[in-house]
Parts: C-alpha cells; structure tokens; sequence
C-alpha cells in the first residue's frame, strides 16, 4: 500500500473508529426489527389523496450523479423525495416496474451520492428496478418514452447510457459481471476499483450467484455485493404450493432471520467492524474496540462462510446511516469481497403500492391518487365478455386434468402469475412447487419427478427456458422422461424488448430428439394442447404459447371457421403430428398458393389470403396450420407442396426454426428437385427486435398480413423486385 493511501486509511479510520469512543463504551441501544424507517413525507392514497410535490427543485437541478456531491443529509432525503414521485408519475403515463423501483429510491440516491459512476461500476440484477436511476443519470426528460417504439428500455442498457455499464433483464448475472469488472480494472492497473452489483432476496436464490461469490472470495476481488432484502421472492410472493405460501426457499428464511433477529446496524457499529479491513497497524490500534463490535454486529453468517465480509442488516430507507456505510466501504483499502445487507420495502413511499398484494409490480397506465390502473373499459351490457388471457386459459385447462389425475405437477421458477401457477397453486397448492429463480433445478427437478410415475408440467417463459437447455438435453430429453414444458410468452412479447422475446425456442428445441414440439394458434387448440401433453406419457413435449389474449367465439369463427357453438369447457387430445387445412383456396384458379403457419401467425397468413384472392382473380390461396413441428405432418407438407405453385412458411421464431425444418423435409424427399416449387419461409429477421408494441414489433419483424401479400405477390411476379 502507497504511504498517502496508509495515511487515508488512518486518517478514515481514526475519525470512524476512535471519533465516537464515547457511544462505544455501552452496547448499542436495540431497536424494533423488520421495520424499515417511515416515510418523512407523504406517501399518497387516502384521505387526502396526495399526488406528489408541486416543485422538485433539487431533482431540476440534478443532471448528472456529481451534481448530487455537495447536498446535505436532508437534502438528500428531499431529493429521495422528489425522485419518488417523479418515478410514480412517468410510469403511471407509460406503464412498467413500478414497485420495486420505488423501493430503491434511497439506495439510489445513495449509491450516485457516494460512488464515481460511471467510472465506479453500478450494476442492477435484473434492473427492472431502474428507473430511478435511469432519471438521475440524465434520462428524465425521456421517461415518457419507457418501454415505448424508440424510447428508453425498461431495463438497464450499455448503448443507452455509459451508467449503464451492464444490460440486464434476465436475474443472477451481476455478481458475476461485477467481479469480471473488479478483476478487468485490476488487470488494468486502475487505481479506483468500485464495483457494485445490486441483487434482491429472489435473485440471489439463484446458483450463478453463489457461483459467483465462490469465486470472489477465491480472487480476493474488490467488490460490493448489495443484497436488497424486500421479501418479495416470487411474481407474485404468496401463491400458495407445496411450501406453503412464504417466499420460495431456504436462503430467503434464513436472511429473514438474520433481520429478525438483531437489530438494525447503524454506521457507528459498522465502522466498528469495518476495522478489520484496514491495515494491520490499524487493526492494532483498534483492537479492543474490534473484538467487541464483531462478535455484537455481524456474527458468523453464511455469507462470512462464503468469505464475504457480511455487514447488516440495515435499513435500506435510513440514508442517515446508508450514505456514511458506503462511505465507509468505498474507502477501505481492503480487497476482501463485501455483503451489504438491506432492508427494504417493495413500493415504498407510495400507499397504493405498499397495500397492494403484488406491490404494483408491474402496472399499466394508472392514476396517481388512487393507484387505479386504467386496463382497458368493461365490455358494454349485452356484448360477449372479453377474450380470456392465454396465461388463464392454460391454467384453468390444467386445473381440469388435473381435477381426476392425482400425479398431476404444477412447476414454477418465482413466475407463478407469469405462468398461471399462481392459478393452479390455488386450487392444488400440495401439487405446485415454486422453486424460486432456479430454471435449471426446475427442469430436473421436474425430471426427478417424472422418473417417480407423475406428471410434470414444468411451466417457463420462453426466454428462461433457455437458462435451463443443458439439463433440458442431459436430464430429460436424452433420457426420454416425460416431462411437459409449458412456454408462456413464446415470440415477440411488446414492451419488455429483446430480452423477454421468446424468438429462440424452436431452434434450439427443434433440434433435438425425443420431443413433440406444439404451437397453438387461438385458445381452442391450447386447451387441446395441453391435454394432449397429458395424454403423451412416453417422452417430453413442449407447448409454446404467446403473450396476449385469446380471440374469442366471433374471430374463431370469422377467422378460422371453427363453427363453433360456444366456446369448449375442456380441450381435447389431438393426434400427435397431424396438422390442418384451415382454410381451401377457390377452385379454378390458375396460379395455387400454400401459406403454412406454426403457431400465432395463422390469423395474419388467413387475412392474407383473403386479401391475395380479393386482389387477384386467377389465384388460390390455401392456409394451413402445422400444429406441430415436430413430428412434422409430412403427409400434409407433401400434399402442400404438390398441389401449390408456391409455399409460404410462417412462424413467430428465428432462422433456423420451423421454415428450415420444413424446407429440410422439402430437400431429402425431393419435392424441390424439378423445379416447380417456390418456397419461402417467414421468421423473424436476424436482429434483436427492441421494445415496442406487439403489433408494431410484428411490423418491424415483417410477420404481418401486409407482408405475407407481398411475399405472395413477389413470388407469383405480380410485383417488381429491387435489384440488390
């Protein structure tokens, strides 16, 4: 260590430590635990309905983080205030994560106060929390942007910002990139080495993250771990399951228990501790004063065990205590790994948030009096009830099997509203089992199961099943266990952008054996679907579905022709690998059109139909539903192929998925080989497709009606092609 360095730690250490050796002569008075720090200022809802200040002048005056350096304590708060509800108030226009931003309005006041973004790194696991950030970062005035075409992301984003050193949107990942970072700027020889990683009590369930704090403590890397401790493991925490109906887990009971059985630490008692961190000289200085602060402040905790040095737990509210504690980590010498442990509440500051059962996670559009979410108007007296969400649908489908087949298994990774578990949890809680952020446990977990004789239904967003693939081959599929995987949000997803997209799945399912791979295109057919995935007892299935809502009894017909009555009570098993003519192209036409949809785009391609034989009188269009990828109906392919002068595929996925699965069929069985045949699939282009509407990402992805006519007329040479 450099002499000035020595001196500084000195100089930190003497005022923190020997300063206050008058408070330390006695035990620390205990105060109340659990209970974070009350508000100073209004936090809105009834009686008085308060909707925020009239004025944030010391929010105006913050453009970037060093404008914050020269406040004052109450000038912080004030300041904490003021970005509270200037949070509340953009996303109560725009919709998004709420809750868990709110209760991070302290933490990051405090962080920007006292680190050197963006030269110190700060990273958010998963950063749907961000958005205090993102204002005090220089984003405010485009806060009427999030989650909107070419706005801001609801999520931390490195080509948005130089603060956002990390994108995120997936949990788990920022120990580990904040440790990449500490070692990256050691390697560098960069004397300033502040890398902080923010992650909640449902994020650190996760293995990576003790991967990562693992290997911390074996590189002796400088770094901040922040554990943002508000007990809301699960979207959302209570669904009752097999656990009961506390948040998921062992690790969140046990830093349950470090909060509820000592009191909050304050900066006088953490400095105490924080002695060991400093030179050796100084330890012995302070020796005396060490050996009682430890064994009163920290004790031996698991984090300690993991070799972290384990500080709180401490009200993550209280920015009296929370900016001289970061104070004090930021200038200790020591390269031994921290764990800061915080306190805080989900929606905090905000009365309707605060007594909401989800916390106002994530919201729509709402009014800021009153917390009342603007969801769209009741359908009008005498209209037919609004179209179920698919989520429900599959549900309350489950929720009917599973009424007569006991080995029935509801499987969740902390998505249980997400997924509809929270759905099937209520009716069958001993059968659903939510085990927290942990997509590759659920997968063989669900394996484990299925090797007992029951019948797990292993439900994931598309994009998390893909944190699972490994043990999805090694564990299920490779040896053939019947596991169901039910993928919600399959294709683009609107505003949560790239890194919920669900564009993945068929590509990297579609190339393994052993698996029947389904698609449901409306809500009648995924009923039938996961009764068909019942049914299927000998290998895995898969069923994607996408985000959204069913069409209802008018467009099932309209649309597809079902001729249907009334809506089905209960679906019904289909024959594996058979799909369907949805719609015949007229007779007598001189030129014959095949468009073949997996999946959500069969609305469009039969929009699309209609539209081509309207426009064009010596032409048929057919339009078929795969059903299945795999096994592929090659009957149905063949008659296609056959009887049409054009084939379009179309699906809601990347390259390489369902249109190469057919067009390999197409090759090996030489249905190509004279010639007659054009052929083109429709996936989604070759990019990240960013946060938008759902109908305006299918624009983008060019998967509309629209653009299925112009590959049509393309191909029939109804239209000129520009020369590339």
């Amino acid at each position: 260590m450099g002499r000035g360095r020595r001196r500084m730690a000195t100089r930190v250490c003497a005022s923190l430590l020997l300063g206050h050796a008058a408070a330390l002569q006695a035990p620390a008075t205990s105060r109340a635990p659990m209970t974070v720090a009350r508000a100073e200022y209004p936090m809105g809802g009834p009686p008085g309905y308060y909707t925020g200040p009239e004025r944030t002048p010391l929010l105006d005056a913050v453009i970037e983080p060093r404008d914050m350096n020269g406040l004052s304590t109450p000038e912080l708060k004030q300041l904490a205030h003021e970005l509270r509800w200037d949070t509340i108030r953009a996303v109560s226009k725009t919709g998004g994560h709420l809750g868990s931003s709110l209760g991070v309005v302290e933490l990051t006041v405090a962080l920007h106060k006292v680190f050197d973004a963006p030269e110190d790194r700060i990273l958010w696991d998963v950063s749907h929390q961000c958005y205090p950030h993102k204002i005090l970062t220089g984003r405010r005035s485009r806060m009427g942007t999030l989650r909107q075409q070419g706005g801001l992301s609801g999520f931390q984003k490195r080509a948005e910002s130089e603060y956002d050193c990390f994108g995120a949107g997936h949990s788990t990942t920022s120990i580990s990139a904040a440790l990449g970072m500490s070692v990256g700027k050691s390697q560098k020889g960069r004397a300033q080495n502040n890398c902080i990683a923010v992650i909640g009590d449902g994020a650190i369930t996760g293995g990576m993250a003790f991967e990562a704090m693992n290997n911390a403590n074996y590189l002796q890397a400088r770094m901040i771990t922040v554990l943002n401790d508000n007990g809301q493991v699960s979207l959302p925490t209570g669904t009752p399951s097999a656990g009961g109906v506390v948040p998921s887990g062992a690790l969140s009971a046990y830093t349950s228990r470090l909060i509820s059985s000592k009191p909050f630490a304050d900066f006088r008692n953490v400095a105490k501790g924080l002695s060991s961190l400093f030179p050796e000289e100084i330890q012995q200085i302070n020796a005396k004063i060490d050996e009682y602060a430890r064994g009163i402040v920290t004790g031996g905790t698991l984090f300690e065990e993991l070799g972290f040095y384990y500080i709180g737990p401490v009200d993550g509210h209280d920015l009296d205590n929370l900016v001289p504690i970061l104070e004090n980590l930021r200038d200790t010498p020591s390269n031994k790994p921290v764990l800061l442990h915080l306190k805080t509440e989900k929606g905090y500051g905000y009365q309707p948030a605060m007594t909401a059962s989800d916390k106002m996670h994530g919201v729509a559009k709402f009014d800021v009096a009153t917390g009342k979410q603007f969801k769209g108007a009741p359908p009008a007296p005498g209209a037919p009830p609004k179209p179920s969400s698919l989520t429900s649908i599959f549900a309350n489908e489950l929720c009917r099997i599973a009424e007569t087949d006991r080995d029935v298994i509801g499987i969740t990774a902390a998505m249980p509203g997400g997924t509809g578990m929270d759905i099937f949890g209520r009716r069958f809680p001993k059968r659903t089992y939510d085990v927290g952020i942990a997509e590759q446990h659920a997968v063989t977990f669900a394996a484990g199961l299925a090797v007992e004789g029951l019948k797990p239904f292993c439900c994931i967003y598309s994009t998390f099943m893909q944190r699972g693939y490994d043990q999805l081959v090694h564990d299920v599929v490779i040896q053939n266990l019947p596991v169901r995987f039910i993928l919600d949000r399959a294709g683009l997803v609107g505003n949560d952008g790239p890194t919920h997209h669900g564009s993945f799945d068929l590509t990297y399912l579609g190339c393994m054996p052993n698996l029947v791979i389904m698609a449901p295109a409306e809500e009648v057919d995924l009923m039938n679907m996961i009764a068909t995935a019942h049914a299927i007892d000998d290998m895995p299935s898969v069923v994607r579905y996408p985000r959204g809502t069913g069409y209802g009894l008018e467009k099932l017909n309209g649309l597809f022709g079902l001729k249907l009555d009334a809506l089905p009570e209960k679906g019904e098993a289909l024959p594996v690998g058979k799909g369907r003519i949805i719609r015949e192209g007229r007779a007598g036409a001189d030129r014959k059109v095949a468009v073949l949809s997996l999946g959500t785009r069969l609305a469009a391609s039969c929009e699309a139909a209609e539209e081509l034989e309207n426009s064009m009188g010596d032409v048929a269009v057919t339009v078929a539903d795969a059903r299945f990828m795999k096994p592929l109906d090659i009957d149905l392919v063949r008659k296609l192929a056959s009887e049409n002068d054009v084939l379009v595929t179309i699906e809601e996925n990347s390259v390489l998925g369902f249109g190469d699965y057919v067009l390999h069929f197409l090759a090996l069985d030489g249905l190509l080989d004279d010639g007659n045949l054009k052929f083109r699939p429709m996936v989604l282009p070759d990019t990240f497709i960013e946060t938008a509407t759902q109908f305006q990402q299918y624009d983008q992805a060019g998967l509309n009606a629209k653009h299925v006519v112009g590959t049509v007329e393309k191909l029939l040479g109804r239209v000129g092609v520009p020369a590339l």
